[in-house]
């Protein structure tokens, strides 16, 4: 299991990796979003595995509330930057 988990979290690195060589504002929010989504399941394999409901909780918040306000603030962004 910890292999898995260990791959989970190299997988995690990529979209940073990606965004950080664009200058584009939208793929970095996308890797952030892509992260946040890789993190809430990281933790929602990490609750199971500890049997731990508390953590699933907060892994379900966090990937139903999480890209949302990530995604409001792209728009936001980008609304200023047209400006």
């Amino acid at each position: 299991m910890t292999l898995a988990l260990i791959a989970m979290i190299l997988a995690l690195l990529i979209p940073m990796y990606e965004a950080w060589q664009d200058d584009d504002i939208w793929q970095k929010m996308l890797a952030f979003a892509s992260v946040a989504t890789k993190a809430s399941i990281i933790l929602l394999v990490v609750s199971v595995l500890r049997d731990d409901w508390m953590l699933g909780v907060v892994g379900v918040i966090i990937l139903s509330v999480g890209n949302a306000g990530l995604m409001l603030l792209a728009q936001i962004l980008k609304r200023l930057n047209e400006v």
